[in-house]
């Protein structure tokens, strides 16, 4: 009879101890799916807040598109070209913000691509992220960089600002290429480029003669009103492309947040399941030494 006590005692702690440690496991577990949950509604909060901005940023990229189209076509139409010998300047466009996938990577990665054509051309960088990235490798090539741009949507009068500054600064070019994130939908983006040219350049187009523009005032106006046009089209395309990159950042973020659980309530499902099995167990026990 003694014998058997001990036994059952034995199997009685045993099983209390089992029960102790996926108590404690299940409470890590709910713990866990408790911190999942809470991000799940924020990653949903900040997606919806994305879509909104998104809308907006649209409709500020249909208007911008207006006029930076504009001053393109008037460089087509006159038929401006670079020269071979030209100095050029690479103007990056990216943002202060994170949480919306590799956006910043892709202008950051075509500047490169194009440093590499002419290594000895400036950088300006317009936005925080980019920078970092593209120091790593060209570090004493960035000229100029600018930062809380476009905290809603970006302005005309953002644009006409760096414009001015570069100007007033030390960064010379005969062509400027504008390097941003072309909008496709609302779940595609591409790095494209803008160009924008001197006077000195502008004059050297064959159809400009007819228009008799010679004054350098003139000239000078022009092209800072059609840099400042082209600046602005692509502030307000890369802008409309970060809403919607973190617009899917968020969708895949709240996506993989929901997987994640469903395999933690699963989980918790089966270790509370083990928990009251041990009870049963440790119950039949005690009876069947009774």
């Amino acid at each position: 009879m003694f014998a058997v006590t001990r036994v059952a005692t034995t199997a009685s702690r045993g099983a209390a101890s089992i029960q102790t440690r996926n108590m404690a496991t299940l409470k890590e577990i709910q713990l866990r799916l408790k911190s999942v949950s809470n991000i799940a509604k924020i990653t949903k909060s900040m997606k919806m807040i994305a879509s909104t901005k998104l809308n907006r940023a649209q409709r500020n990229m249909n208007n911008a598109r207006v006029y930076g189209k504009t001053a393109v076509e008037i460089y087509k139409q006159s038929e401006v070209s670079s020269p071979a010998d030209a100095k050029e300047v690479f103007i990056t466009v990216s943002s202060d913000r994170g949480l919306c996938g590799g956006i910043h990577s892709s202008v950051s990665k075509a500047t490169k691509n194009l440093l590499a054509t002419k290594p000895e051309s400036p950088i300006v960088v317009l936005g925080d992220k980019a920078k970092p990235q593209i120091a790593r490798s060209a570090k004493e090539s960035i000229a100029l960089s600018f930062n809380q741009l476009g905290k809603a949507n970006p302005t005309f009068s953002e644009a006409c600002a760096i414009v001015d500054t570069m100007r007033t600064s030390d960064v010379e070019f005969d062509t400027a290429q504008i390097i941003y994130n072309k909008f496709t939908s609302a779940i595609a983006y591409e790095a494209d480029t803008i160009p924008v040219y001197s006077e000195e350049v502008i004059k050297t187009g064959p159809k400009f003669a007819e228009y008799e523009l010679e004054e350098d005032e003139v000239l000078q106006n022009l092209k800072e009103f059609t840099f400042a046009n082209a600046l602005y089209w692509g502030l307000a395309e890369g802008h409309a492309s970060e809403m919607s990159a973190k617009m899917t950042a968020m969708e895949n973020a709240t996506k993989n947040a929901g997987e994640m659980i469903d395999k933690l309530t699963l989980t918790y499902n089966r270790g509370r399941q083990a928990v009251i099995t041990n009870e049963l167990i440790d119950i039949i026990t005690g009876a069947s030494a009774l």
